[in-house]
C-alpha cells in the first residue's frame, strides 16, 4: 500500500515575514485508506554554526558552547488518530510567526559557516507493522522593507599596483590606473549594486576584468573569533584590452537565498565585500 505525504505552501515563492501567517495544506495521497496514530506539523527556525577546517583545534571552548540557536518553534497536531479515506486527503493549517521575548527572526541565509534556516515538518504516526511517514519543507524569512528613504552612500576607489595586497614581488607587475564609483556602499538586497570603472591606464593589454561577492563569515565565543570569507559569485563585465577612460558599467544583483542584511550577533557575525579581479595578457 503506497501512501504519500506533501506540504504545499500558499504562496509560491515561499516568503513570508514576521508577524505574517504561514498557511497551506498537508495532502495525503493513498490508494487504500490509511489507518494513522496522528499527523502533527513542526515549525522550526534554527541558527547552525561551524568552524574551517584551518580553526578546528584552535577554539575547543566553540563546540561545547555553541550548540544550534533556535530562533522561533512551535508545534501542532493537525489531525487525532484515526484513518484517512483512500485518494486525495488535504488538511489545511496555519502558523504565526511570532516569536517570543527579545528574539529576532534573521532573514533566510544559506552560508557556509553560517546557516540561518527555517523549516516545516510533518509527521504521520502509524502502527508498529507500518513506516511512519515524514516531509519536510523549507520556506524563506525576509525582513519588512525599512520605512523612509535610505540616503545613498557613494564612494569612489582607484587601483594601482601600490595599492594591492597580499604580492610578493610587486617589481614585476605591471604598471596599470583603474578608477571607479558605486553608487551606493549601503544596499538594499532587492536592489543591484552599480556603479561604473574605468580603465586610465595599462602598460600591457588585459584580458578580462571580473567582480566577485564575497561573504565574511566570523564564528566564534568569548575564547575567540574565526573570520573566513568566501565566494557568493563571480561576474565578468569586460573581455579583452578595453578602451582607456570608457566607463564599463557594474551590475550585480544579489541572489538572496545566499545573501543576507549584515548581522552582528554575540557568536557570529555575517558581513559582504566585493573584490576586483583584472587579467593582463601573458606575451
Amino acid at each position: 500500500m503506497s501512501v504519500s505525504l506533501d506540504i504545499r505552501l500558499k504562496r509560491a515563492n515561499k516568503v513570508y515575514h514576521e508577524g505574517e501567517a504561514l498557511s497551506g495544506v498537508v495532502v495525503v495521497m493513498s490508494k487504500d485508506s490509511v489507518q494513522h496514530q496522528g499527523l502533527s506539523l513542526t515549525m522550526e527556525g534554527t541558527v547552525n554554526l561551524q568552524l574551517s577546517s584551518k580553526s578546528v583545534g584552535v577554539f575547543e571552548a566553540f563546540y561545547n558552547s555553541v550548540k544550534p540557536i533556535t530562533l522561533i518553534s512551535s508545534n501542532i497536531e493537525v489531525v487525532k488518530p484515526g484513518k484517512f479515506p483512500g485518494g486525495k486527503t488535504e488538511i489545511p493549517f496555519e502558523f504565526p510567526l511570532h516569536v517570543k521575548g527579545n528574539k529576532v527572526l534573521y532573514e533566510t541565509y544559506h552560508g557556509v559557516f553560517v546557516n540561518i534556516q527555517y523549516t516545516l515538518r510533518c509527521d504521520m504516526k502509524r502502527s508498529l507493522l507500518a513506516k511512519d511517514l515524514s516531509k519536510t519543507c523549507e520556506f524563506m524569512v525576509h525582513s519588512l522593507p525599512q520605512k523612509g528613504k535610505l540616503t545613498p552612500s557613494p564612494v569612489e576607489f582607484s587601483i594601482t599596483p601600490d595599492t594591492l595586497q597580499n604580492v610578493r614581488e610587486r617589481s614585476s607587475l605591471p604598471k596599470f590606473l583603474i578608477r571607479g564609483h558605486l553608487h551606493a556602499t549601503t544596499c538594499i538586497l532587492s536592489q543591484p549594486l552599480s556603479g561604473e570603472l574605468v580603465v586610465e591606464s595599462s602598460e600591457v593589454p588585459i584580458k578580462s576584468i571580473e567582480l566577485q561577492l564575497v561573504r565574511v563569515e566570523t564564528c566564534g565565543c568569548a575564547e575567540g573569533y574565526a573570520r573566513d570569507a568566501t565566494e557568493i559569485q563571480n561576474i565578468q563585465i569586460a573581455e579583452g584590452d578595453v578602451c582607456h577612460g570608457f566607463p564599463i558599467p557594474i551590475y550585480m544583483v544579489f541572489p538572496r537565498l545566499f545573501t543576507c542584511p549584515t548581522l552582528e550577533t554575540t557568536n557570529f557575525k555575517v558581513g559582504k565585500g566585493m573584490e576586483t579581479y583584472i587579467s593582463f595578457r601573458c606575451f
